[in-house]
């Protein structure tokens, strides 16, 4: 399975064309994609109309989505930040370390543009799509 992060859906549905957008292109008729509802929560907030959420909500609800967070997850992603945090790296965004660690525990592989996630790829194994 392959988690796709908001910063590829941002960049794919704005057509900019960038190595990861263009390996989700040749993802999309894969039932391998899935959107997680942070990602999905993400990408909505960025949008200036409902009826332009409406329309992104129904391309991003074609893939499997799933809940990211639950009790023993938020636990660990917190240990994580704290983790990380200990070695002198600081993640900007919490729900990144979320994703991150949603990933980690089922085994996917994130496709993103975000440079917050190599440093968790570094030091806590998660594996990124290159």
């Amino acid at each position: 399975m392959i988690v796709v992060d908001s910063s590829v859906w941002i960049n794919q549905l704005r057509k900019v064309v960038t190595p990861k957008t263009s390996m989700l292109r040749r993802q999309l008729r894969s039932s391998d994609i899935l959107v997680g509802d942070l990602i999905l929560m993400e990408v909505l907030q960025g949008c200036r109309t409902d009826t332009e959420a409406d329309g992104i909500e129904t391309i991003l609800l074609q893939f499997e989505l799933a809940d990211m967070v639950g009790e023993e997850l938020a636990r660990q992603a917190a240990h994580n930040y704290r983790h990380l945090r200990q070695r002198g790296i600081t993640i900007r965004s919490p729900i990144d370390v979320m994703i991150a660690t949603y990933c980690m525990d089922r085994g996917y592989a994130l496709l993103t543009e975000d440079r917050d996630f190599k440093p968790m790829a570094q030091h806590l194994g998660l594996r990124l799509i290159e």
